[in-house]
């Protein structure tokens, strides 16, 4: 009897470490993505539909930003390059614009370039006015976007969002914050 009670622990054991993928522990409730086609720094477009069946980190920005972008973006480069060093580079990176009047795509192009961004799986987005992403970055990453008054900035998260390839969010990490890639790392190596 305590043979066969070992033999099936032993093989159960098996069973759920042949299971692999593991889940990551979401720190917010599990959001679908709005469906969306945008306007990227290469002037195509991405979709919503384009990202199914890719994990995806998405953060909202501004070229013209004076505070929080400045590390924000800098800790997406280094997300980007911990994705390479970790060959994950099936990860894609989104970054949408809170300032669609000023960032053009040739605009973004340049920011993106300043930043030496691998465009092959980083993406920038404009090509909506400021009232539609506001209301996608509410209605989808729950997150508020306001206007300055008598001021050119933009309030706005400083949360990257991990999204799963069904287009589901997933879970929010401070993105000033340069440990938290690593964080997000992790949680991307449970999954892939």
């Amino acid at each position: 009897m305590k043979i066969a009670r070992y033999f099936i622990l032993i093989i159960l054991a098996l069973f759920l470490a042949a299971c692999g993928k593991g889940e990551i522990e979401s720190n917010m409730p599990e959001k679908q993505v709005e469906d969306f086609e945008f306007t990227t720094q290469d002037n195509e477009t991405l979709s919503l539909e384009d990202l199914k069946g890719q994990w995806w980190v998405a953060d909202f920005i501004f070229t013209n930003c004076t505070t929080v972008c400045l590390p924000m973006t800098s800790n997406m480069v280094h997300l980007q390059s911990k994705l390479k060093e970790e060959n994950l580079q099936e990860v894609q990176l989104v970054s949408f614009t809170v300032d669609p009047e000023i960032d053009s795509p040739e605009v973004l192009k340049e920011y993106a370039e300043g930043y030496q961004a691998d465009l092959s799986n980083w993406t920038f987005l404009t090509g909506y006015d400021f009232e539609t992403i506001k209301d996608f970055s509410y209605n989808s990453f729950m997150s508020m976007l306001a206007k300055t008054p008598d001021s050119d900035q933009v309030q706005h998260t400083i949360r990257f969002f991990l999204v799963n390839p069904d287009g589901v969010i997933i879970k929010s990490y401070l993105g000033d914050q340069y440990e938290q890639m690593d964080v997000i790392i992790e949680d991307l190596k449970k999954v892939l």
